[in-house]
């Protein structure tokens, strides 16, 4: 996962990747929230470091992808706390559909973020939808990531079988094979 990484085309919509088909849109109204945690202050910090969070949040477009979601921020104000963000289907780790008593139902993610990628470990996103209900976006997604998943394992399950080997062939077919014959005389020190 990682945030200003997607690339964009000049309409703000995601360029896709190598065979990545778009499964569904929410063009507008789509609120996403991130809580990055700070790394844990190391023993030689100053007294009182509490490691803390930043909380980023905008409102803009997703995207569901058989790959990955996309998340594109309106673009309202002259510097956003993000432009985009975006995260392999595989690297979310969890998923739970939140129903407040009091509040729109929300979506929380758990996921893994890319090396280098702006985000780091225990980073959890909320996915808001002002225009429409949310549970068919959840299920959706859901399917879309066990089906990456499983995609995933079995493309790893390929790369681990071994290639079956066979043995040398000969390729002239005049020779024929020679007997191995014991050495005629016993190597030195041998009968002692």
């Amino acid at each position: 996962m990682a945030l200003n990484w997607t690339m964009l085309s000049p309409d703000r919509s995601p360029i896709p990747l190598p065979h990545e088909q778009t499964i569904t849109t929410i063009d507008s109204g789509a609120e996403l929230g991130i809580t990055i945690p700070d790394a844990p202050p190391t023993a030689s910090a100053s007294a009182g470091g509490s490691g803390g969070s930043k909380k980023l949040r905008e409102v803009g477009r997703i995207w569901v992808t058989d790959k990955r979601l996309i998340f594109v921020a309106n673009i309202q104000s002259p510097k956003p706390p993000f432009e985009s963000f975006s995260v392999l289907l595989p690297s979310i780790q969890s998923t739970k559909f939140e129903q407040p008593y009091f509040g729109a139902n929300f979506l929380t993610l758990e996921v893994k973020p890319a090396s280098d990628g702006g985000l780091t470990e225990g980073t959890k996103v909320e996915i808001r939808l002002r225009d429409q209900g949310l549970f068919g976006f959840a299920s959706l997604l859901e399917k879309a990531r066990e089906r990456a998943i499983y995609m995933k394992r079995s493309q790893l399950a390929e790369e681990d079988n071994l290639p079956q080997y066979t043995s040398p062939r000969d390729e002239s077919p005049a020779r024929t094979p020679q007997p191995i014959l014991p050495p005629g005389e016993a190597p030195p020190g041998y009968d002692e």
